[in-house]
């Protein structure tokens, strides 16, 4: 098994070298971690968050599925349970984190598939659980794909946390992505106001204390996208643009949206 053989022989060099240097670093954050973000992102294995984002030990609580899906409040029910919610609950209340990021990538399976299904009967999903999971969860970020697919100039309207902090998005203005990719980016941003639609955050979403993030890898170019609700589009964090977007992030003034 060449796989696993190519594991095992990763952990004898992270014995070798690796371990060495992150022991002190478990030790430093043993007894008083201190996480300030939960990211959910794709199961893609191309993604590596923690290096482009070049995160320690206890920097970030991770939460990982096809599509970095997180079900809207309306879907959950007590007899059908699901990791993202119980996620969400343990990591900002539970830990008090401050900052919740959906981070979704180019060429996503999980996308290229939802686009794939999106005129397939229920019956045929329902067949198979991959499909079942990306038509069950993803279906709002397909009805919202549709005015991008249609061609339309608009931006794209989203509920926020509070009325105050309803947005707007263009998705890819200039054009630069397929159409799985520009679904992707919506789906991205579909899932903020999934997040928002739970009531155990409704304070802490009021109040500020808890902030809602998108975030978009170019897997095939490297780059790094973050949505600016100020900008009302996905916007590459370079040297240019770091100061800005972090200042968007911090306080995520809205334009308002006109009726």
């Amino acid at each position: 098994m060449p796989g696993m053989e190519k594991l095992l022989r990763g952990v004898l060099r992270y014995r070798n070298g690796v371990r060495q240097e992150l022991i002190p670093q478990f030790e430093r954050v043993r007894d008083n971690p201190e996480p300030t973000a939960i990211l959910f992102t794709c199961m893609d294995s191309r993604m590596l968050p923690t290096r482009f984002c070049q995160t320690n030990v206890g920097d970030m609580f991770m939460v990982r599925n096809a599509g970095n899906l997180i079900p809207h409040s309306e879907l959950f029910c007590g007899d059908s349970l699901n990791t993202e919610p119980a996620a969400l609950e343990l990591a900002c209340i539970k830990n008090d984190i401050n900052h919740v990021i959906v981070c979704g990538h180019s060429d996503c399976k999980a996308m290229n598939c939802l686009y794939g299904i999106r005129n397939v009967t229920s019956h045929d999903k329902d067949k198979n659980p991959f499909a079942a999971w990306l038509a069950k969860f993803g279906k709002a970020s397909l009805n919202a794909f549709k005015e991008v697919e249609r061609g339309s100039k608009s931006p794209l309207k989203f509920t926020g946390e509070t009325p105050k902090h309803n947005f707007e998005a263009f998705i890819d203005p200039d054009d630069k992505f397929g159409i799985e990719d520009k679904l992707s980016q919506v789906n991205c941003l579909q899932q903020l106001q999934n997040i928002s639609s739970y009531g155990f955050l409704k304070d802490r979403l009021e109040s500020g204390r808890v902030r809602l993030h998108a975030m978009w890898f170019d897997i095939y170019a490297g780059d790094v996208y973050l949505f600016s609700r100020q900008a009302k589009r996905f916007v590459e964090i370079n040297e240019e643009t770091c100061n800005d977007l972090l200042k968007d992030c911090e306080h995520q003034k809205c334009h308002p949206i006109e009726d």
